[in-house]
């Protein structure tokens, strides 16, 4: 969870930093500020993918102590599954954001550019 926080302030650090650009008109050329705010999506979909290995890895742990156990409750096991859908929910909404941040920064400089 540490590292899908960092990549969330990672993205949003730099969906700022670009905003900033845009409004202030600094940037050359729309296709290299559209090629930047790439990195925004990417690092969504990074985000999600890590909560995916996430959930995975805790689920290798999680069947393996169930197997050394050999009788656990079903209720043990349903409250395992849902503990363990918690990081990748996490990197969905993350992902979500980033393409929320990239939709709104790719719509404001297409309307700074069409303005100059």
């Amino acid at each position: 969870m540490g590292i899908l926080t960092t990549v969330f302030f990672i993205i949003l650090a730099i969906a700022i930093y670009n905003l900033v650009i845009i409004l202030r008109g600094d940037y050359k050329d729309i296709t290299e500020t559209r090629a930047k705010l790439r990195y925004i999506k990417s690092l969504g979909i990074f985000a999600f993918v890590t909560g995916i290995l996430g959930q995975l890895l805790g689920l290798f742990n999680a069947f393996g102590a169930i197997e050394q156990a050999m009788d656990i409750s079903p209720a043990i096991i349903a409250g395992g599954l849902k503990v363990s859908m918690i990081s990748p929910i996490y990197g969905i909404l993350i992902l979500l954001m980033s393409y929320i941040f990239w939709i709104i920064l790719d719509f404001i400089a297409s309307r700074r550019n069409n303005g100059k």
